[in-house]
C-alpha cells in the first residue's frame, strides 16, 4: 500500500516544525572541536548526540553519507541508527548521497534508500541527473511506490558547478532541463510535489524558472555565506518550499545537547518568514 507522498508529509512537517534542515555531518574537524577522536566510537557519540538534540524540533535532518561510509561497515551501522532514531523523534530524514547511475545499479540505489524495508530506507535522497534525467527513473518510481522524495542536483553552491549546470542543452541550459523534468513530475501535485531540486544559497541569482511545484534543498546557507535575503532573491514566491540547510552553525554548538537544540531553534526562527 502506497504511503502518503513525501511532498504532503514535508508540507505538514514545515507547518508543524518550520523549514530549517540540519546537516548531521561528523567530519574529522568537528569531531576534534568536540574533543573527540576520529574513530567509530566518537562518530557514534557525535551523531547520536546531534540526533537527540535536533531531531525532536526540526522538520528535516540531513546526514551526509560519506562521513559515515569512511569508517566502513561500522560507520554504516551508525548511519542506520541515525536514520532510525531521527525518524522515531519525528524528523524526516533526507540522506545526502548524491547517487546517480543507470539500469540495475540505479535500481539498486533505489532499493537501498527508498524502500522502507531496507535498513537504510529514508524519506528522501539527493541524486545526480548528469547521466541523463531518465537514468533516475528507478528512483522516481520507488518514490511513487513508497511515498519517498528525491532532490536532484540543479544549481549547486560549489564553484565548479556552473561549467556543467550552465552549459547549453537542446532546449536551454542543463540546469533548466533538470528543472523542467522536475516540473513535469510534480504537475498537479498538492500541496507540493515530492520531486525537488538542489539549489545553492550562494549562486547569487538565476534566470532559471524555479516554479517547479516542488521543494528545494538549499545548501550554502549560514556559515558558507548564504543569507535570508539571498533566499528571498533567488527563490521569490517559491521560497515557501525552500529548506535552508546548515551543518556547522548548529553542530559547532555541541557537544551540549541544550546548546545544540537552541542553535537549531535559532536557525529555524531565522528562516520562518520566508513564506510570508
Amino acid at each position: 500500500m502506497t504511503s502518503t507522498p513525501f511532498g504532503a508529509r514535508l508540507a505538514a512537517a514545515i507547518e508543524e516544525r518550520g523549514r530549517f534542515c540540519v546537516g548531521i555531518d561528523p567530519h574529522a574537524a568537528l569531531l576534534r572541536e568536540w574533543g573527540l577522536a576520529d574513530d567509530v566510537a566518537s562518530l557514534e557519540r557525535f551523531a547520536l548526540t546531534v540526533v537527540e538534540a535536533v531531531a525532536p524540533v526540526v522538520s528535516v535532518v540531513k546526514p551526509q553519507s560519506a562521513f559515515y561510509e569512511r569508517f566502513g561497515s561500522r560507520g554504516i551501522a551508525v548511519l542506520e541508527r541515525v536514520v532510525e532514531e531521527s525518524r522515531a523523534a519525528g524528523a524526516l530524514v533526507l540522506l545526502d548521497v548524491k547517487r546517480g547511475d543507470i539500469g540495475s545499479t540505479s535500481q539498486a540505489y533505489a532499493d537501498a534508500y527508498l524502500d522502507p524495508s531496507s535498513p537504510l530506507g529514508v524519506d528522501a535522497v539527493t541524486a545526480s541527473p548528469f547521466l541523463g534525467f531518465g537514468s533516475l527513473d528507478p528512483m522516481v518510481e520507488a518514490c511513487r511506490r513508497h511515498g519517498g522524495g528525491l532532490f536532484v542536483l540543479a544549481l549547486t553552491s560549489n564553484k565548479e558547478g556552473p561549467e556543467v549546470q550552465h552549459a547549453r542543452a537542446d532546449s536551454g541550459t542543463v540546469a533548466g532541463t533538470v528543472l523542467g523534468h522536475l516540473r513535469t513530475l510534480n504537475a498537479g501535485a498538492a500541496p507540493v510535489g515530492s520531486f525537488g531540486a538542489v539549489v545553492g544559497a550562494t549562486i547569487g541569482s538565476t534566470q532559471e524558472d524555479l516554479d517547479i511545484n516542488g521543494p528545494f534543498l538549499v545548501p550554502g546557507y549560514g556559515a558558507q555565506g548564504g543569507t535570508v535575503d539571498d533566499l528571498t532573491r533567488i527563490f521569490g514566491g517559491s521560497a515557501r518550499w525552500a529548506l535552508p540547510s546548515s551543518s556547522r552553525e548548529v553542530l559547532g554548538a555541541g557537544p551540549d545537547v541544550a546548546a545544540l537544540r537552541e542553535a537549531a531553534r535559532r536557525g529555524n526562527d531565522a528562516v520562518r518568514g520566508l513564506a510570508e
